[in-house]
């Protein structure tokens, strides 16, 4: 693996042998195969379905190389891909698909039916399936690359993800920057980036696992990344705690990206499971899109050792890296800004707050200016002095190291006082007891809201109501009565998404009787 070439189309040419991907049934993939199967699609998507720069397709695929092809295609031909998450219902693709302008959606025969339904409303939009369709409704994808060129397009200008917003505040809106104006040769070279950072070698990326869904910027951005270091992306449909242990021992996965459900998840496996999987292949693992308590972090780390490398971002704003050993040093941090980042810590009117004050964080990659696609007045409410936010909270210490509290729109105002709930959550995480927690606010005649937290107990615990006066106790001697939680819902699980994002709303929408 040679540490001067980047660029996955570099690769595909001087070693065309080289495998590029293990797919989730074991089959292997070149990097010849690959980049004919790219260049095949870049050609249809612009002879056969008429796309042009600057145009844009959608994607609801799960983690194949069919979404891999998908993506290196658009991003050789000057295109935008939107990768939408293949959970969403018919009326929320069609919105995306809609919202976004796109031409040309691509979709997995598991999703054949909300694609097709959801297609129906868009004007002139051409639907494909990464497989044989069901229905007239959907051509299959070979129908876009049946007899066209392996070789390369003559012109590759760079493409773009143009990544959708969760819409936790109301519709999803997608993160739009301008297209760079470069080559894909030299827009892969973004990538070298991403290894000075993370401190990355390439041997990293010897073995990539891909385990968590694609459709998110946090999975699919280091996944790339792996062909374009000239390693082995490995697939995983479906994560399971022991499924993703035996692929890190099976493969001798080098590298892979993970979010703080699945640390949840894996500790919750008896010692002596854990202990039957050779995992010391790992020299990399990054993890982010989601809050993680401390107590969960260190106890990774011990059994781990010290190989995870945390991450703080969005679609929309820069990016702060905590190494091991900057963690470590400075427990709960996300990390300082990385070498392109620019962070301010701002209150309510704009002025920078003191180290250690709590604001609201604001950031920017660069000279990166994003916009709102088709939502100006949002794009200009989120920035300030050239700056954007996604309304979290947090403040740095004195060397510059950055702690999230929690998210502006979750503020829980108990009698004039300031409430995070992920503060809450954080100290919930730490008893043995409890595998998840989620903290809501809700009304009160007193205080006007009051925490409400919601917590899936182990199987190691009691009977709820013992289990829930022992919380009481542990956050008593913890946090400041504020913040202690005035009613308890013990649940089966919590609402999360694959990426491990809490559905606060489903929280305060359920009917459940306070304990």
């Amino acid at each position: 693996m040679s540490d001067e070439r980047t660029g996955f189309r570099l690769w595909a040419a001087a070693e065309p042998d080289l495998c590029a991907i293990v797919t989730a049934d074991d089959r292997r993939i070149s990097y010849g195969e690959l980049f004919a199967e790219v260049n095949r699609i870049s050609h249809g998507l612009r002879t056969r379905a008429g796309l042009q720069v600057g145009d844009t397709v959608a994607a609801v695929l799960t983690n194949s190389p069919g979404l891999v092809a998908l993506y290196l295609a658009a991003m050789q031909s000057g295109l935008y891909l939107v990768t939408l998450n293949y959970h969403l219902t018919e009326p929320e693709v069609a919105y995306i698909l809609a919202d976004s302008g796109a031409k040309v959606v691509v979709g997995s025969g598991r999703v054949e039916d909300v694609v097709v339904a959801a297609a129906a409303g868009v004007p002139d939009i051409q639907v494909y399936l990464d497989g044989t369709p069901t229905t007239g409704a959907a051509r299959p994808l070979s129908a876009l690359t049946a007899d066209m060129p392996a070789t390369s397009p003559p012109e590759t200008p760079a493409g773009s993800l143009m990544m959708y917003t969760s819409g936790t505040t109301g519709r999803p809106k997608g993160v739009k920057r301008p297209l760079s104006g470069v080559d894909a040769d030299t827009g892969a070279l973004t990538y070298t980036w991403l290894f000075r950072e993370f401190g990355m070698e390439r041997s990293a990326f010897a073995a990539w696992l891909v385990s968590a869904p694609m459709y998110h910027s946090a999975n699919i951005t280091p996944a790339m990344g792996a062909l374009h270091a000239g390693g082995t992306m490995v697939l995983m449909d479906g994560w399971t705690p022991e499924g993703f242990l035996r692929r890190v021992q099976q493969q001798r996965v080098s590298g892979t990206s993970m979010v703080p459900t699945h640390f949840y998840r894996l500790l919750q496996l008896p010692p002596q499971v854990r202990d039957g999987y050779d995992i010391s292949s790992l020299r990399y693992v990054l993890h982010g899109a989601a809050p993680c308590p401390r107590d969960v972090k260190q106890r990774i780390l011990d059994w781990f050792g010290p190989v995870v490398y945390e991450y703080y971002g969005s679609t929309e704003v820069g990016t702060t890296v905590a190494r091991p050993h900057e963690w470590l040093a400075h427990p709960g941090t996300v990390g300082r800004p990385a070498s392109i980042s620019t962070l301010r810590i701002l209150d309510e009117q704009g002025n920078e707050v003191p180290v250690g004050q709590t604001g609201i964080v604001y950031m920017r990659q660069g000279d990166d200016r994003v916009e709102y696609h088709n939502d100006p007045g949002k794009t200009d409410g989120a920035r300030r002095d050239g700056l954007m936010t996604v309304w979290d909270v947090g403040h740095v210490d004195a060397d510059g190291f950055l702690y999230i509290t929690g998210r502006a729109a979750e503020l829980i105002l108990v009698g004039g006082v300031n409430v995070y709930p992920a503060e809450i959550e954080a100290a919930l995480m730490g008893h043995d007891w409890v595998v998840d927690a989620g903290v809501v606010g809700v009304p009160d005649p007193e205080f006007g809201e009051v925490p409400q937290a919601h917590v899936v107990l182990a199987d190691a615990a009691p009977d709820p109501d013992t289990a829930v006066a022992e919380l009481r106790r542990h956050l008593a001697e913890r946090l400041a009565k504020p913040k202690l939680p005035a009613s308890y819902v013990v649940r089966d699980a919590l609402p999360r998404d694959p990426n491990g994002k809490l559905y606060k709303s489903r929280l305060r929408r359920s009917a459940e009787i306070p304990g």
